[in-house]
């Protein structure tokens, strides 16, 4: 994993406060996230492979903090502390349903470089390098050409869509995106699954080879050339939001990883995502691998129409049993 860390302060409230008004919270709690940090411990959690997050903190107890609660999670710690920066923080409002809105100060995490995953072994194994975009996204560019030169499997979350990000997607092996996200990159609305599926036909032709466009508790669509499924989201009690979309990806991650199906890796990201919900704060939502498995089963997972004319180059597909 190659991006962000952030200690987030999560506030509870009714609502919104508007410019200039002042609203007084239900509460508050303080834990582990940033994008990067958050999908090294899903899949740390989900998976059984050696997870590696490599990123920058500050020289302080944020930081020390961090890289703590990664190593606690099973994440092998890849960290650089920065002595200029300070460790980047997220600022998160609550609603009583669960939904959310972010306030992120990057820190230390907009001087992350990718030196710093240059300095990680290239072995003999295939690898899988998970990307995200609270970093500059030059420096996520030249992370996915120096994953495309060693030959890793290149995964890429595109929250939030930066300008520049649209040159990223040719070397880009799995994209995930949001509805919002699918719709801003391809340019066509995203509402639910029929759209989803069109959006994704659109992102295949410029270069992944595997789309996934989640829809809240719409769930969520997969989509390879030729071919796309439609996972539902299971009935769930929503607190919050916060780390659900990492959750997806960490899952997806492994489950590519590990040479799944399409529809039963879906299924698997769809039920991580889904059990996030139900527990607040990031990284403590975060589910552990028998609880998604378990959830799995019971998620429906459709085949939609035709994506494409093309199959998937098999030369793309990641074997099992891969480090990430």
């Amino acid at each position: 994993m190659f991006g962000s860390l952030n200690f987030d302060t999560a506030v509870d409230v009714w609502r919104q406060p508007r410019w200039g008004e002042t609203i007084l919270a239900r509460g508050s709690a303080t834990a582990g996230g940033g994008k990067g940090a958050n999908q090294a411990v899903a899949a740390a959690r989900v998976g059984g492979g050696t997870v590696v997050m490599i990123g920058r903190v500050g020289d302080d107890a944020p930081g020390s903090y961090l890289r703590a609660q990664l190593v606690a999670s099973g994440v092998a710690d890849g960290v650089r502390v920065d002595p200029h920066e300070p460790t980047g923080s997220a600022f998160i409002l609550r609603n009583p349903r669960g939904a959310n809105a972010i306030v992120v100060v990057s820190g230390a995490n907009g001087a992350t470089s990718v030196a710093d995953l240059e300095a990680l072994q290239d072995g003999d194994e295939p690898t899988l390098l998970v990307l995200q975009q609270e970093i500059s996204v030059d420096t996520c560019a030249a992370a996915a050409r120096l994953g495309r030169r060693r030959h890793w499997h290149v995964v890429l979350n595109t929250a939030p869509v930066q300008p520049g990000t649209e040159a990223l997607l040719e070397a880009v092996d799995t994209l995930v995106a949001n509805e919002v996200e699918a719709a801003q990159l391809a340019g066509c609305p995203v509402h639910d699954a029929a759209d989803a599926v069109d959006a994704a036909a659109a992102l295949l032709s410029r270069g992944p080879s595997r789309v996934a466009v989640t829809l809240g508790d719409q769930g969520a669509v997969l989509a390879v050339r030729g071919r796309a499924w439609h996972a539902h989201a299971p009935r769930v009690t929503v607190v919050d939001t916060t780390a659900a979309g990492d959750a997806f990806v960490g899952a997806l991650a492994v489950a590519v990883s590990e040479g799944r199906p399409e529809p039963e890796s879906l299924a698997l990201a769809v039920a991580a995502g889904s059990l996030a919900t139900t527990v607040t704060g990031a990284q403590p939502s975060l589910p552990l691998r028998a609880d998604v498995l378990r959830a799995a089963r019971s998620i429906e997972v459709e085949e939609l129409g035709p994506v494409a004319a093309e199959e998937p180059d098999p030369a793309t597909l990641v074997p099992g049993g891969l480090p990430m």
